[in-house]
């Protein structure tokens, strides 16, 4: 399985990182993003491909070994589509996705600051390159591999490591920006703050004001 879930989440987290960079964060700059990225993104990469190596060695196609029951074991397909096996005859279609998902996967990251950024976009790129390099360099040919997958949830689908990178990273880009979108704007706060301790905010003594105060005492 192969997923490709990146892409949507690009224009939400450049909108929610603005609202969450403020106070104590504005005055120390947080790290860039990116580094961290490619660092998550280099060892998740690693450990996938690893992974897959050691599943094409010591499984054989069509068996099944149990890890948790029937709810998840080992079972060696080579997929060459996508989740489902959707797509297995355009198999070049899902290597465009994958190079599309990389660039605006790394694009997001060189401009967002903080750590839990860079985590989460790395998880995401590093799944999205572990995908890429079997679309770009197994068999058949070049552009059109298939994925190695190997872990059997149930009856439902097969998928690896990547997969489970991509998934997991799309989910920690859920949990930072939903506490993003919920913070108040702080200029907005600052605003209101500064004309409620201002000394017009308190004693408006305006012609009008004073007009109507009169009216009302007679």
């Amino acid at each position: 399985m192969t997923v490709w879930d990146a892409g949507p989440l690009a224009e939400a987290a450049v909108g929610g990182v603005e609202e969450s960079l403020s106070g104590h964060e504005t005055r120390k700059r947080a790290p860039r993003a990116v580094g961290i990225a490619l660092a998550v993104a280099v060892l998740g990469l690693i450990f996938d491909q690893v992974t897959k190596m050691l599943a094409m060695a010591q499984l054989s196609p069509g068996s099944r070994v149990p890890l948790i029951g029937d709810l998840l074991s080992l079972s060696l397909v080579h997929n060459p589509g996508a989740a489902f096996s959707i797509g297995s005859g355009a198999a070049w279609v899902f290597t465009v996705i994958g190079v599309l998902a990389v660039a605006v996967t790394i694009g997001v990251a060189v401009r967002l600051r903080g750590i839990r950024w860079g985590i989460a976009l790395g998880l995401v790129l590093g799944g999205a390159v572990g995908n890429l390099v079997d679309r770009l360099m197994r068999p058949p040919s070049f552009g059109q591999g298939h994925v190695t997958d190997f872990l059997a949830y149930g009856d439902l689908f097969i998928g690896n490591i990547a997969d489970v990178l991509v998934v997991s990273g799309v989910a920690l880009l859920c949990l930072i920006l939903i506490p993003s979108s919920r913070q108040p704007d702080h200029h907005e706060r600052r605003d209101v703050d500064s004309e409620r301790d201002s000394p017009n905010a308190q004693t408006d003594m305006s012609p009008a004001r004073t007009t109507r105060a009169k009216g009302s005492s007679r």
